[in-house]
């Protein structure tokens, strides 16, 4: 009877953990599965990606990876994405939304997220690129970070580990300039930024929740 007590007890306590980690994990869906660029696409200068020990390095001429798995058949509209970063001193990167594959080029479609905590452009870590900039340092270079990128209706919030950086209401009259007509909300993928040969960026843990459509 003792063993069978012990026996019940255990697998309680799994069961418990288990259910613990289900709970902590509902809802978030990854989109990189830590080993292979599998469900990614990358058109011009697609070496300056690579995947090492979990993680996707961008280091390289400019490039951009973009989400082109099955999730939500890569069309993201509503979302709560997050992915640890770390950078390099002088690194520049960025996190597209609502983007769309391209073969080379910067992103024409959708907005960036920029991922920048020492490089001489002034936006930091956490800015709406071109949009609503910070010029704060939230983050540092050599240590993993947490940047998260929640779209619901016409309003973007960006935290930065925890810290909101961005909250940002598109107007419904929202008037860009000629090279940005692209950067308005719709729906789209997400993409990666390799910005510049010096530039050493790792992303790793990329997930996203998706978040109901708003009335």
């Amino acid at each position: 009877m003792r063993k069978l007590s012990i026996g019940l007890t255990l697998a309680g306590c799994l069961i418990t953990i288990a259910s613990f980690a289900q709970k902590q994990s509902k809802g978030w869906i990854s989109l990189f599965d830590g080993k292979t660029l599998t469900d990614w696409k990358v058109g011009e200068n697609a070496g300056t990606f690579t995947v090492d020990s979990g993680m996707i390095i961008a280091h390289g001429n400019v490039a951009h990876l973009f989400y082109n798995g099955p999730v939500q058949d890569h069309d993201f509209k509503n979302f709560h994405f997050k992915a640890q970063v770390m950078t390099r001193p002088g690194s520049n990167s960025g996190i597209y939304f609502h983007t769309a594959y391209q073969e080379s080029g910067w992103p024409s479609k959708g907005y960036e997220v920029q991922v920048n905590n020492s490089h001489t452009d002034w936006r930091r870590t956490g800015s709406l690129y071109a949009i609503q900039d910070v010029k704060e340092v939230f983050a540092k270079d050599n240590v993993w970070f947490t940047e998260e990128i929640i779209v619901q209706g016409k309003k973007v919030t960006i935290k930065v580990n925890g810290k909101t950086t961005v909250e940002y209401t598109e107007p419904a009259d929202a008037k860009r300039p000629a090279d940005m007509s692209g950067r308005l909300l719709s729906s789209g993928t997400f993409a990666l930024q390799g910005h510049d040969p010096n530039s050493k960026v790792y992303y790793k843990n990329i997930q996203v929740k998706i978040l109901p459509d708003t009335k």
